[in-house]
């Protein structure tokens, strides 16, 4: 994992109970020593702060993103990035995550939680294609292409079975809607958000009739798929 903060007290915290958790850790105290880092340690994962002397670390992201490729990441070429910033505004965390952040944290924070989300990003990002995908009674079978709720059968068109198979995916997170245009649709994200909302109501017509809601709207981002509580 490769740690990047320029603060060192933060930065040194954060390395002690990464390794204690049991990862192998590299640190890196600029944008520019992200990057070189990035390539050098092939890191699993980036925990990127935003705010950094010589460039943001929405820039970092953008630059990691064209430069590492699958070189630093063999999950389908997707470097897995986790922010770790005191920037809590709303248009900030829309911004990482429109960029391709996998989740967005803020300053201060939990060490535990912390490391959970660590976990789901690397399970999200390095988990068997081909698994069963599971939340509540929801049930998603990417090598069989089929979808059943309660047991019972349901048909999705192809691009619903893709924007619920990223949903499910990425259950208990937030996805925006650039990020779904991109991996669904394989647009850039200067495409018509538009469509998602279409589909998503398509979706919910299907997922969401008749059993408990589990396709929330997130105001101002995107969507997120969470299991009802028990």
């Amino acid at each position: 994992m490769l740690v990047v903060d320029d603060e060192p007290t933060v930065r040194e915290l954060l390395c002690a109970a990464l390794r204690h958790a049991g990862f192998t850790v590299a640190a890196a105290g600029t944008g520019r020593e992200a990057l070189s880092g990035a390539r050098a340690a092939r890191p699993d994962l980036v925990l990127l702060d935003v705010m950094l002397p010589d460039m943001d670390g929405f820039e970092v992201i953008r630059r990691l993103r064209e430069r590492c490729g699958p070189g630093a990441a063999d999950r389908a070429g997707h470097l897995p990035v986790v922010f770790l910033t005191a920037r809590d505004a709303t248009h900030d965390k829309i911004e990482g995550l429109v960029l391709g952040g996998d989740d967005y944290v803020t300053k201060p924070f939990d060490l535990r939680e912390l490391i959970a989300r660590i976990h789901a990003v690397l399970r999200r990002t390095s988990g068997d294609p081909s698994a069963l995908l599971c939340a509540g009674d929801l049930e998603l079978d990417p090598e069989g292409n089929q979808v059943t709720r309660a047991g019972e059968p349901l048909r999705l068109s192809p691009t619903e079975f893709r924007l619920l198979h990223h949903l499910m995916a990425n259950a208990g997170r937030t996805v925006s809607k650039a990020q779904i245009l991109e991996r669904v649709w394989n647009y850039d994200f200067s495409g018509d958000t538009g469509i998602v909302d279409t589909y998503i109501s398509y979706l919910r017509r299907k997922i969401d009739n008749g059993g408990p809601k589990l396709i929330h709207t997130v105001h101002g981002i995107g969507y997120v798929l969470r299991a009802p509580r028990a």
